[in-house]
């Protein structure tokens, strides 16, 4: 690049060359800007594909800069923007210790706002569900049957007595019988919200339609326990497990609701661009979930068989659930405030 001789060729050179380049000096700088406040999800794509070559843009800008001595405010600036492009792109890879810490502290809890909406929806379903079973049972026992698995159901049917039915609450004497079907409602649990997670892709039905079933199946068995003056006590011995359990079906179909309505309505980005871009939350969420099930299944293979207290069992679950809804919604505000 020749500059003009004098003064105003210097000037007009430069302001040719800020014109022609500075566009992508701002566009870089934004992109920069972003994911170091929040984490590379915060980019779509396009966007993630964009900065090395925004990048190159930069380095080249500032190679022209020092070779013809142009400002030294603009050279220092593109040197600054360049060295914050490569200690992104380049630098020295976190260890596994501080992306795990990043995981658990910023991106799980992330995810989880993101999908607040859905997972609103995925909670109103499984209310929804929950008095459709409880009515349906209430009116007609024989939708018991068409409902609840015979291996979910326990043995437990409207027909059984009230001692029966307390027996399997309280009674050390099963204990055999309790870790069976603790191992069977936890496999089960699982795989509703591994399949509402992976069915999403279409158009989120499927999702939608294992969130209410569930919910229908929750509150059948709600009906028989209440029926007999039980149900006190059946939400108490569920709870334990239960409220991180639910929350986490919640999450699985929140997750695969997100990829579903993105398929079904992309907005600006092509399906496929905005099938990816869901996928990236979705995933993260999923990653959590597994270790949600992990902690419910602990509770659900330890504290419910070995703790008998109706106070207590709702006091463990009352405070799983608090413990959830603080880490998701209320870290954030706490590291804000300090930070």
């Amino acid at each position: 690049m020749t500059l003009p001789a004098g003064t105003n060729g210097i000037r007009q050179s430069l302001a040719s060359f800020r014109k022609e380049r500075e566009a992508d000096w701002k566009a870089f700088e934004a992109l920069l800007a972003r994911v170091e406040k929040r984490a590379p999800r915060a980019l779509s794509e396009d966007e993630l594909l964009s900065l090395p070559l925004l990048y190159r843009s930069a380095l080249s800008s500032l190679s022209v800069a020092r070779a013809t001595s142009l400002d030294s405010a603009l050279i220092a600036y593109l040197e600054a923007l360049c060295l914050r492009g490569y200690f992104y792109l380049y630098g020295a890879r976190r260890s596994l210790r501080a992306r795990v810490g990043d995981f658990f502290l910023r991106d799980w809890p992330a995810a989880i706002r993101d999908l607040w909406r859905e997972v609103w929806v995925a909670v109103g379903l499984t209310v929804v569900g929950a008095l459709a079973g409880y009515w349906l049972v209430a009116s007609d026992k024989r939708w018991y049957d068409a409902i609840i698995e015979p291996g979910l159901a326990g043995g437990r049917n409207p027909d059984s007595s009230a001692e029966m039915l307390r027996s399997v609450l309280y009674d050390g004497g099963t204990t055999h019988f309790l870790s069976g079907f603790a191992a069977y409602l936890f496999t089960h649990n699982t795989q509703v919200a591994i399949l509402a997670f992976a069915l999403g892709f279409a158009f989120a039905v499927p999702s939608v339609l294992l969130i209410l079933m569930n919910g229908c199946m929750l509150g059948a068995i709600f009906q028989i326990y209440m029926a007999k003056g039980l149900g006190f006590e059946l939400g108490g011995w569920l709870s334990i497990h239960g409220t991180t359990e639910m929350f986490a079906i919640a999450i699985a179909g929140a997750a695969g609701m997100r990829i579903g309505t993105r398929i079904a309505f992309p907005g600006e980005l092509t399906r496929m661009a905005a099938a990816a871009q869901a996928g990236r939350v979705a995933a993260t969420a999923m990653i959590g979930v597994t270790v949600m099930l992990l902690f419910a299944g602990l509770l659900e293979g330890i504290g419910r068989q070995t703790i008998s207290s109706d106070t207590a069992r709702y006091a463990i679950g009352g405070a799983m659930l608090s413990f959830w809804i603080c880490y998701f919604y209320l870290l954030r505000m706490v590291r804000h405030g300090n930070g």
